[in-house]
């Protein structure tokens, strides 16, 4: 891929960004506080203020840095919030293994997030310093993608019905058999116990270290910039809880999603071995290709839902009377 000059962001500007970070996380966490429901509307418009804010900082990074940069943060972006849409079927499968009501479920969320954050940073910086010191690792990563894509192309996720992290974790910690209300771990008889809300972090955690091995190389396909990988993959994660509520009761029916998703790893394999001489994909038309492979997958997907209407089922994990 052709390299463009690193952005020059002092450390007052990585400063600043970390302080939005936090700020942010904080809105989500007291937006969200409480016994009551999220209402699906609400998680929606919240879902597209997220959307509108990854976008925002887009612009900021065109006014700031320039049209080149800018593509390079949407195609980052857009990769990072289109490979989220993958968890939100992983988060589905462990919450229904562990049958973990629907308002636990968000504050699990909320705390797998930030350990998300946590860890793009650690794999991005390391991904970066390795494409530094040694080139044929961008091979590497780019073979990662290709192979991911076409396993996710072979499976479909539909038909996972249990995690086996989940079963693999409740078999090596000592575990309470219920819920101890938002607990994670309670103690018994002088015993420390794990609750199954903390089977369930801990799976979402193992979990995006394992998305994180696909979905950074992916992101570093589009860009060599810290600050621009980063922060696209910042603000692609942010309002995944908001993203989950809102389309818990849809997700599965987009039976497509996952050849766009495999489309999407594959392009951005192919350009990762692809030498820029021989082919050169700009950021802007990865954006394209990034939003067609997505948007045929999900027209596909809607049009065959019209076609083969279903009973309509609440999500894994979801009380019958919920909404």
């Amino acid at each position: 891929m052709e390299e463009m000059e690193a952005i020059q962001v002092p450390a007052w500007g990585w400063i600043a960004f970390g302080v939005l970070v936090i700020v942010l996380l904080s809105i989500d966490l007291v937006a969200h506080r409480g016994h009551h429901a999220t209402s699906k509307r609400s998680a929606i418009g919240w879902s597209i203020g997220w959307i509108l804010f990854g976008l925002g900082f887009g612009v900021f990074v065109w006014v700031m840095y320039g049209a080149e940069p800018a593509h390079e943060y949407l195609g980052a972006w857009l990769i990072e919030k289109s490979l989220s849409l993958d968890n939100l079927f992983v988060f589905l499968v462990i919450f229904r293994s562990l049958n973990i009501p629907e308002l636990e479920q968000r504050r699990v969320l909320f705390w797998g997030i930030f350990g998300a954050l946590v860890f793009r940073a650690l794999f991005i910086f390391a991904g970066l310093e390795a494409l530094a010191r040694w080139h044929a690792v961008v091979y590497v990563f780019g073979a990662i993608l290709l192979f991911t894509a076409f396993r996710v192309a072979r499976e479909d996720p539909l038909k996972q019905k249990e995690s086996k992290m989940v079963g693999w974790l409740s078999r090596r910690l000592p575990v309470t058999p219920t819920l101890e209300g938002t607990h994670f771990v309670v103690r018994h008889g002088g015993k420390l116990l794990a609750t199954p809300m903390l089977v369930a972090l801990l799976t979402i955690e193992f979990t995006d270290v394992a998305f994180a091995l696909d979905s950074v190389p992916a992101a570093l396909s589009v860009s060599h910039d810290p600050f621009i990988v980063y922060t696209s993959n910042v603000f692609a994660i942010l309002g995944l809880r908001a993203l989950y509520i809102a389309l818990a009761h849809v997700i599965t029916q987009l039976r497509y999603l996952h050849y766009g998703l495999a489309a999407v790893l594959a392009f951005a394999g192919l350009k990762m071995v692809i030498p820029h001489s021989w082919v050169h994909v700009s950021p802007l038309l990865s954006v394209l290709i990034i939003i067609a492979c997505i948007g045929t997958s999900v027209v596909a997907s809607l049009v065959w839902k019209r076609r083969h209407p279903q009973p309509q089922n609440p999500p894994p994990g979801t009380p019958a009377r919920a909404h």
